[in-house]
């Protein structure tokens, strides 16, 4: 249901109190003492049976008693009366409730889920929005809203709190309240019956009075609605995680190397990412990355000055640096005579710039006035630790002087003032000059890594993925067979010979394995192979062939072939005479001496649905523990950087006269794994140990692919929507040129920044297609990025070039889309833009949008006719005379 009527619960102009108390101890005293102490200016309407005021309020016996419909009711009574009161205020008017009531489906109870159901089925037919039940309600401090039982006050500020848990919630508020921290919203989530973290990310996203996002999680629910709202709130604003329970439970299920590698932590990490959001570990990081990524300027680079006037802190800074995988920044000849000139000559001459225990005001200002020019540093920390002879405050008037300077290149500085009572009148400068300020060099050095790291996933966000070598047209109807094949016999797991028969549909090099009926057969077989070969026992009533000698290894010659498998049919026929032998597995060898063992494969994660999964292989797969993991669909930017954040990633690179491997192999083999799933619902699993890579290419020796029914489609399961090649098409204008429309892919930056350069730059007028104007890397890249599920952009192609496009953005509740084209300037009069804004308005219907909008200049008559042409009701739009807004149910 997404926002509809968060505003209501917001921002409401008046405010219920069902169950409202004056019984000391009791949910409903403490809500009401919060609520009138906030500052609250509408009416707060306390609902009481037995009672003729609360808190000095007039009561009401119930909700028909109520003088006026209630844009918010908060609700603390009994369970079972919940969902008849949220039917009574729902038939009312009211369309926003905070349940702060237990006995839902927080526990297994059979009870808590049907009151959940009801509740449900109260709210929905009036559209009425519900946070919790079980939760300590929300609070917005700058209207003063503390719809909450929280014992502490609240301060208002620009950073919006959304917390799973009550009793965590309650912890961070008095934490941050003596901290000085202050909120636009908080939000205790509990059950998340109704409103959860993808509805709340798209309302923050929005609200202008928050800066930042906090998350307090435990799970998440609707992944693909989590994961579209996430990567739309990332891109405006900092979002910031923390996630409790990192215990690997579904590692211990899994029945593949894949399964094992994937627990559910490291898969939360992986979405976190692709969102681009910031994982953080602890609270009081959570708040330092808000206060940080929220006032700071974007970070550049992740090369660190340090000014100091002890060395040890110097060292710890530095420590911490190396260690959270920044640089120390170096100092050039240039910035070292500079520095000389301003330092007594026993300074340290190098990063970290130590200033000595004696240096008052005029010797930091110096110092950093030189290092803010520096052109080697990206950032810079200034300490200071307590001595006799420079007081903090001096310190803190240095630093703060300089940064007032006009003249100064400007670049984030981080302040660490280290000590209490001594430092006290220092950080109080540096507080009032907003100067961010770290007890610890630790903490000033995690917060500057907090700005490099949002800044590498945004960077990687709005990476242009190349234009790849397109691999051969996958054999999908073929691969389907195969697992119709193991489904009709029963079995979850494809054979050996399917596996690599599946694996060859998509271009996939694996060891040549092929099933046959009996030793002669595996004979001619491997005379064609030329090469020594391994024979299996083929049944499916043997898991574990090795176990009754039904492996048998370098098998030179076709006579020894025939022979062990002569020898083999007997040894297991009498180890296990009930089990069905159907013949034999015969597998091509592969000796590739030297090259590396890696592993690739696929794991379906309970939330996030197919992960794919890319690691150091081999036997020891799940001791080395070397492994990343991404959400499909994969682009080869993706898969590039997730073979990155492994540490056999340098070594595929090469080293001393090791050649590079062929990396690019190991890209395609992750282009498919994600290819995979998102054309066949049934594959669960899939495990490519060992994937050999070196010089000569990648080439799979084992693999497993695990497949069981599914209820849906492919594309379903999958928690971010992959291309939707349906909506390709060809369409022809009046002249007869044909054309070719596609939805854009993120491959399309090159082509899209050419036609921004090719395009009239008074067409330009409408805000879809204004980022066009500044003709950057970035501007093309978020254009042609977009999320599949809210967001449509359709190209026209004409001679490898684009010819135009047409884009709409959804609102996040599916109302309406506002679409618009744009045509090449050699191209304008050629009747594409109405076949265009054709596809356009089907590719959005199909997204489930109900209604199409355009907005134009009135003096555009030739858009007004296409709007007319595809039976748009065209009004005058009713902010100005001299805009038109015309309107399609689609």
């Amino acid at each position: 249901m997404s926002i509809r009527n968060l505003d209501k619960m917001f921002h409401p102009r008046s405010i219920a109190v069902i169950g409202a108390s004056e019984r000391p101890g009791s949910v409903g005293s403490a809500l009401m003492r919060n609520l009138t102490h906030a500052g609250f200016e509408g009416p707060i309407l306390p609902v009481n049976p037995r009672a003729a005021a609360v808190h000095g309020i007039m009561a009401y016996k119930d909700v028909a008693s109520l003088p006026l419909t209630p844009e918010l009711a908060v609700l603390a009574t009994p369970p079972d009366t919940i969902a008849p009161l949220i039917a009574e205020l729902g038939a009312r008017g009211t369309r926003a409730a905070v349940i702060l009531t237990a006995g839902f489906a927080e526990g297994e109870a059979r009870v808590g889920r049907e009151r959940a159901a009801q509740l449900l089925a109260a709210a929905r037919p009036h559209l009425l929005r519900v946070v919790g039940p079980n939760c300590l309600g929300i609070a917005v401090p700058g209207i003063g809203l503390n719809a909450t039982f929280a014992p502490a006050p609240l301060l208002a500020g620009n950073i919006a709190f959304l917390s799973q848990s009550g009793a965590m919630a309650t912890t961070v508020l008095d934490w941050a309240l003596p901290r000085r921290i202050g909120f636009s919203a908080i939000v205790s989530m509990g059950d998340m019956s109704d409103v959860d973290f993808g509805d709340l990310l798209d309302y923050f996203a929005l609200d202008d009075s928050t800066q930042a996002i906090i998350i307090y999680a435990e799970a998440v629910t609707q992944a693909r609605k989590f994961m579209s709202a996430a990567r739309r709130a990332a891109r405006v604003k900092p979002v910031i995680v923390v996630k409790s329970g990192r215990a690997e439970e579904g590692a211990r299920a899994a029945t593949s190397h894949t399964g094992a590698l994937a627990g559910a932590d490291v898969v939360y990490d992986a979405a976190f990412r692709r969102a681009g959001m910031l994982r953080v570990n602890e609270v009081e990081e959570l708040f330092d990355a808000a206060a940080t990524l929220a006032t700071m300027s974007p970070q550049p680079g992740n090369r660190l000055a340090i000014v100091t006037n002890g060395g040890g802190a110097g060292v710890l800074a530095t420590d911490r640096l190396i260690e959270e995988g920044g640089k120390l920044a170096s100092l050039s000849d240039t910035t070292i005579g500079k520095l000389n000139a301003v330092l007594p000559s026993t300074w340290s001459h190098a990063n970290p710039i130590d200033i000595i225990g004696d240096a008052d005001a005029a010797r930091y200002s110096h110092a950093v006035e030189v290092m803010l020019q520096d052109p080697d540093s990206d950032a810079l920390l200034v300490s200071y630790c307590p001595t006799s002879v420079g007081s903090s405050a001096d310190a803190a008037k240095g630093l703060v002087d300089v940064l007032k300077k006009s003249d100064v290149q400007k670049k984030n500085v981080f302040a660490c003032w280290m000590g209490d009572a001594s430092v006290q009148e220092g950080r109080a400068t540096l507080v009032a000059a907003k100067v961010p300020d770290f007890e610890t060099p630790e903490r000033a050095v995690r917060a500057f890594m907090y700005l490099v790291r949002y800044r590498q996933s945004q960077d990687l966000l709005l990476e242009t993925p190349s234009s790849a070598t397109a691999s051969a047209e996958a054999d999908t109807q073929r691969a389907h067979a195969l697992i119709a094949q193991a489904l009709a016999d029963g079995r979850e797991w494809l054979d050996p010979a399917e596996v690599s028969a599946f694996f060859a549909c998509y271009g996939v090099r694996f060891a040549r394995t092929e099933a046959v009926a009996d030793a002669a057969s595996a004979a001619r077989l491997a005379a064609e192979i030329k090469a020594p070969v391994a024979l299996k026992i083929r049944s499916r009533d043997i898991t574990h062939k090795s176990d009754v000698g039904g492996v048998a290894l370098d098998l030179a010659t076709p006579q020894d072939v025939e022979a062990a498998a002569q020898a083999m049919n007997a040894r297991v026929a009498k180890a296990r005479p009930q089990a069905q032998l159907e013949g034999f597995i015969v597998q091509e060898m592969v000796h590739r001496p030297g090259a590396f063992e890696l592993i690739a494969g696929v794991s379906t994660d309970v939330t996030f649905g197919p992960v794919i999964l890319f690691g150091h292989g081999g036997t020891a797969v799940e001791i080395l523990g070397d492994k990343s993991l991404e959400l499909p669909p994969l682009n080869t930017a993706l898969a590039r950087a997730q073979i990155e954040r492994t540490r056999i990633a340098r070594l595929l690179k090469g080293y001393r006269d090791r050649p590079p491997a062929d990396i690019e192999g190991v890209v395609n083999v992750l282009m498919q794994l994600s290819r995979i799933v998102a054309d066949h619902a049934e594959v669960t699993e899939i495990d490519i140990n060992p994937l050999l890579c070196d010089a000569q290419g990648v080439v799979g020796v084992d693999g497993r692919i695990r497949v069981r029914k599914a209820a849906g489609s492919a594309e379903a399961r999958l928690a971010i929507r992959p291309y939707p090649q349906n909506l390709e098409s060809e369409i022809k204008t009046p002249d007869g040129k044909a054309y070719v429309v596609r939805p854009i892919r993120p491959e399309d930056e090159p082509a899209l920044s050419r036609f921004a350069a090719e395009v009239d730059t008074q067409d330009l007028w409408h805000s879809a297609f204004s980022l066009l104007r500044e003709r950057s890397h970035e501007t093309a890249a978020r254009l042609s990025q977009i999320d599949y599920d809210r967001e449509m952009t359709m190209l026209a192609w004409e001679g490898g070039r684009v010819a135009g496009l047409a884009r709409s953005t959804a609102d996040p509740d599916f109302d309406a889309a506002e679409a618009a084209a744009i045509i090449r300037a050699d191209l304008r009069d050629k009747g594409l833009a109405r076949q265009l804004l054709q596809a356009q308005l089907a590719a959005i219907a199909g997204q489930g949008v109900r209604r199409a909008v355009l907005v134009y200049p009135a003096k555009l008559a030739r858009i007004n006719a296409i709007a007319v042409e595809l039976g748009f009701d065209v009004a005058p739009s009713p902010d100005d005379a001299a805009v038109l807004r015309a309107t399609k149910k689609l």
